[in-house]
C-alpha cells in the first residue's frame, strides 16, 4: 500500500447515508486501527457533529454525546478502546496544545476525531483519514475522503 493520498467521493442523501458510513468505518476500526486520527473538515452546519455522533454510537457509545465545542475535547471509552472528540473551532493558541495535554493523548492509544483541525495546524498530527463534508443546493453531503497514512488506507478500504 503506497501512492498515498487516496481520495475518494462520497454522496451522503440523507441522515441515513452518513448513519451508514460512519458504521461501515466502524468495521474497519478494530482496536489495532482504533489508534487512528480522523479530521473532520466542513462549514458550519455540513455534518461534522452529526457524522462523529453516528460513529460513536456504532463503536458503542451510550447516553448524550456532547459538542466539544466550549469544552475543545470529550473522551469516550468503547469497547475498542478510547477515543477523543475534538473541537478546535475556538483553538487559537498553540500553547494550548501543551498546557491542556493534547500532546500526550494524540501520542497515546485510541481514536483521535478532529474538527476544524485547520485551527491546530502546525501542532496536530496528519490525520490518517480526512473527511470534507460539503452541503450541496439539494441538502446532500458531497463528501471528499483523503487517506494520508498508510492506517488511513486501510480505514478506507
Amino acid at each position: 500500500m503506497n501512492n498515498l493520498p487516496i481520495v475518494k467521493t462520497l454522496v451522503w442523501h440523507d441522515e441515513a447515508a452518513t448513519a451508514a458510513f460512519a458504521a461501515q468505518l466502524t468495521g474497519s476500526l478494530t482496536h489495532a486501527n482504533l489508534n487512528a486520527c480522523i479530521a473532520l473538515q466542513g462549514d458550519l452546519g455540513a455534518g461534522k457533529t452529526t457524522f462523529v455522533r453516528y460513529l460513536l454510537r456504532a463503536l458503542g457509545v451510550e447516553g448524550r454525546i456532547k459538542s466539544p465545542t466550549y469544552a475543545v475535547v470529550e473522551p469516550y471509552t468503547v469497547p475498542a478502546g478510547e477515543v477523543w472528540h475534538f473541537d478546535f473551532y475556538r483553538f487559537s493558541d498553540p500553547r494550548e496544545w501543551e498546557d491542556a495535554g493534547f500532546r500526550d493523548i494524540f501520542a497515546s492509544p485510541g481514536l483521535k476525531l478532529c474538527e476544524w483541525p485547520q485551527n491546530a495546524a502546525g501542532v496536530m498530527p496528519t490525520p490518517d483519514l480526512e473527511l470534507n463534508i460539503q452541503v450541496d443546493d439539494h441538502e446532500q453531503r458531497q463528501v471528499q475522503v483523503t487517506a494520508f497514512t498508510p492506517r488511513g488506507q486501510v480505514l478506507l478500504a
